[in-house]
């Protein structure tokens, strides 16, 4: 078992940057791939980034490319995501999840949920 906690969620203005966190525990953290995904007030739960085991490649969904930045520091069982240039249609609760490969962006291929944690974008 894998226990994932996200925070760092909040409100930000337009424009505005904020990081939130994913902190895991049980079984060992640094086997699994990461990915965050988000869900919106009456929408699917969509993929938004995923990186690899050891941290060197990363995934995107378009309409986060250079804008959020996945990250992880495998000491302190932790993976990031960077949110910068925020936009009010990036409101969502947002989750992490473990699963085995960075590439996949369907929710069934991932095993491990954390509880999400909400981030609200005012224009």
């Amino acid at each position: 078992q894998v226990q994932l906690v996200e925070s760092g969620g909040g409100l930000v203005q337009a424009g505005g940057s904020l990081r939130v966190a994913c902190a895991a525990s049980g079984r060992t953290f640094s086997r699994f791939a990461m990915g965050w995904f988000r869900q919106a007030p009456g929408k699917e739960r969509e993929f938004v980034a995923a990186i690899n085991w050891i941290g060197g490649s990363t995934n995107y969904a378009d309409s986060v490319k250079g804008r959020f930045t996945i990250s992880r520091d495998n000491a302190k069982n932790t993976v990031y995501l960077q949110m910068n240039s925020l936009k009010p249609e990036d409101t969502a609760v947002y989750y992490c999840a473990a699963g085995a490969s960075y590439r996949a962006v369907d929710t069934t291929n991932y095993d491990y949920w954390g509880q999400g944690t909400r981030v609200t974008v005012s224009s």
